[in-house]
Parts: C-alpha cells; structure tokens; sequence
C-alpha cells in the first residue's frame, strides 16, 4: 500500500490538464472540516482535490510554492443580486423586482450578466461562490412580491450562466406577509402610522392569498401527477412543484420573532422546506428555530440594532446566540455594494462571541450544506472541487492579502475595476 499512491497520482498525471491541476507545496492548509494541517501539500487534478499531503508532485502537474501562506476554501455570500444589479440607482441597470406578487417560475439563472463589474470585485476578496437573490431586499422595507423567483447558487466564474451554474434553484425567494401600520402616504409623500386594524386586516387578506395560491399549486400538482386530461399548463403552478415535493427549500425573508413564528408556521402547515433569511429580532424565537432545525441566512452585523432602545452590540452579539442555541447559519449581503465585505461581519461576530471556527464556517462549510452542495463545496477535502483561496493570513483579518484565487481548480484573476483605477491613477504625470 505504500506505492499505491504514488501510482495513483501518476496515472492521474496522464489525464489531468494544465488550466485546472496544480501541486501547492509548502503550505497551511485549512480544511474548515477538521483542524489545519500545517506545512503540507495540496495536490489538484481536473479541479478536484486529489489529495492533501501528498510526498511528490505526480510527473507534468503544475507545482506552486505555498511556503508562508494559507489555503482556505472559496467563501460563499449567501445572499446577492450579483449579475442581476449593476447600479441599484439606475433603474435600466437592475433586473430584479418583476411585477407581480407570485413569480415562482422566474430562474435568476438565466438572467445572469457574466460580465457584471461587481463579479471581479467581489472575487478578490476570495468570494468564489454567491447565492443570486431574484428579487430585491431582505425582511425590510424595499421589497416587493410574495414569491420572487428563483434564486441561483452560481460560482464566480465562466463565460455563460450554464458555465457559472452550481444549483439554478437553490431557493426559492419568499417575502412573508407582516402587519406593518407604517405605510406611504401618498398625499404626504412620507410615511406615517396607520392604525392596527387596517395592518392586520392587510395582513389577513395576503395570507389568503398565500394560501389560496399554495392550494391551486397542489391541486394543479395532483392533477398533473394522475395525468389528468385537458390539464394546460401553468408555468407557475408548475414551477412550485419542487417545494411542494420538499425538493426545494423556500428562502422566506422574516426578520422579527412574530414574522418567524408564522413562517414556521406556514411552512408546517404547508409540510414546505424554508431557510430564514434576513433574522434580525427572533427574540425567544431562536429556540423554536434551533428545535425545528431550520437554517438562517443573517444580513450585516455592522449596522445599527433594529431598534433605537437596543443594546450597541445587539447585531455583532446575534451569531453568537444563534450558535449557542444550536441553529445552523450562514452570513449574505443582501445588495452588491459591500458583497465583497462578508467575511468582516463574520470577522465583527468572532470578536462578540461566535467562536472563530464557526465564524469560518458561516462563509463556506454551513452555506454550502444549506443549499444542498455541501457534499461537492465548502471544506477542503479529497474529493471535493477544488474552491480555495491563498492568503498570507487570516482571511477574516482586514490587513490580509489573498494571493491566489481558484475555482474548480482553475486560477482566478484578481484584477478588478479597483485595482485598474488604482494602477491607472498611481502612475498619473505630476
């Protein structure tokens, strides 16, 4: 058994090419999975990890010196529009927000710009992989649409969508209804308070309308299933049949614990898969969502507590809860301008109590199993594609520079508009 690796490596050798093997020696490596291994060697053949540790470089692969640096797996933004938004101010610029408050047939996949400029920015900061939202906002105000699509897990990467494409439907985006007794004031033009009845009579009625639309998709279902004649298609019913089979999970936006309890709820009623998104104020929610094991998407820590009579550290102090209580969670922008930034608030929440692995975690390992790639993304282990990144450091450590970038084994360019501007200006004439 002592010669069959070697054997093994060379005969991988003949096949393996030259854009997507490589032998990195001399480096720590991080596996997320287990504990770093320090000093060793991470062999590549045709994008997938072969082996860590290997003693030689099988004959024609490529070898890189990792002496000093770090190899992490790629980082994954859990919520994007990347490739659907360039400039959120400019309205011809932004294909999310369709009309319409059930789209579940819409795919963000298809609709995926490659050449987006937020797509380089956000890879430099060793983002290889991110979830694309159909539809805009979070639990927040912004949002429009019940069901919005879609949303497309999709690496960083490639000259087409099919190229990029990892899961064309990881989720599918749901806003859930809320009271909210703020409304806009169109004689005003400013928001003001409504009263309590008109909110919850609101909210009534777009709950039936969630529910009378989850009836007709499982009653088109049935029809379909026993090949009913005369049945016509209806691409939206037709599109909801992956979630209601559990083959999908529903990604619903719900923020505070009221709005979790429903979804819960909902979702129980419906016997529906769903990822929480956007949680903010789950209060004594948290042990329902741990007990139901329902994984949540959380949005940026560095931003004001929800409320003006909160506590300073609510939102850095939010993971760490989280954690303790047992729920299974990952970080996402939720917009494309600080997309690039997502390991900071998983860097904020390591410094209020989120142990450090976890916060590491939260960026590959959790967001990978989340949306049902865990077995292929997430970790550095044999088998798996080889998503990583090389640092001289902690990629959670603002002060790091990220060396080398790879995904699927192929090596990533880490030029962006940024750093043509920088190189641009830098050498402007006095």
């Amino acid at each position: 058994m002592r010669f069959a690796l070697p054997l093994c490596l060379l005969a991988a050798s003949v096949f393996a090419s030259e854009k997507d093997s490589f032998f990195l020696k001399g480096i720590t490596v991080f596996p997320v999975s287990g504990p770093k291994v320090e000093n060793t060697t991470l062999l590549v053949v045709d994008g997938k990890i072969a082996e860590i540790g290997a003693k030689i470089a099988p004959k024609g692969v490529r070898v890189i010196d990792g002496k000093g640096l770090q190899a992490y797996p790629g980082l994954i933004n859990s919520a994007t529009n990347i490739g659907l938004s360039e400039i959120s101010s400019i309205r011809e610029t932004n294909d999310t927000g369709e009309l319409g408050d059930f789209n579940p047939q819409l795919r963000a996949i298809v609709a995926i710009n490659p050449e987006t400029e937020h797509i380089p920015v956000v890879r430099a900061n060793g983002i290889t992989t991110v979830l694309t939202l159909p539809g805009t906002g979070g639990s927040g105000g912004g949002a429009s649409g019940i069901i919005q699509g879609q949303a497309a897990l999709i690496h960083l990467d490639g000259y087409t969508f099919e190229e990029m494409e990892i899961n064309r439907s990881a989720a599918y985006q749901m806003r859930f209804p809320s009271m909210q007794s703020r409304a806009f004031d169109f004689d005003t033009f400013q928001q003001a308070n409504g009263s309590f009845a008109d909110a919850k009579r609101r909210y009534e009625a777009q709950m039936q309308e969630v529910k009378h639309f989850f009836s007709e998709a499982r009653a088109y279902m049935l029809a379909k299933n026993a090949k009913t004649p005369g049945l016509r298609v209806n691409l939206k019913y037709d599109a909801m049949i992956p979630v209601l089979e559990g083959k999908a999970p529903v990604m619903i936006a719900a923020g505070k614990e009221r709005e979790i309890r429903a979804a819960i709820a909902f979702a129980e009623a419906e016997k529906i898969k769903i990822i929480l998104a956007d949680v903010r104020e789950p209060g004594k929610a948290v042990e329902l969502i741990a007990a139901k094991k329902i994984p949540c998407i959380l949005g940026p820590v560095t931003q004001l507590p929800p409320e003006a009579d909160m506590t300073y550290d609510y939102n850095y102090a939010l993971p760490a809860q989280l954690h303790k209580a047992g729920v299974k969670f990952a970080f996402g922008s939720f917009q494309n301008q600080f997309a690039r930034n997502i390991m900071f608030e998983a860097a904020s929440a390591s410094a209020y109590g989120l142990p450090y692995p976890e916060a590491l975690k939260a960026l590959t390992l959790n967001a990978a199993e989340i949306f049902g790639v865990g077995d292929k993304y997430g970790s550095l282990e044999k088998g798996k594609y080889a998503d990583l990144l090389v640092t001289n450091g902690d990629p959670l450590e603002v002060k790091t520079e990220i060396k080398m970038l790879f995904i699927q084994g192929r090596p990533q360019s880490l030029e962006s508009k940024h750093t043509r501007l920088y190189e641009k200006y830098r050498a402007r004439p006095n």
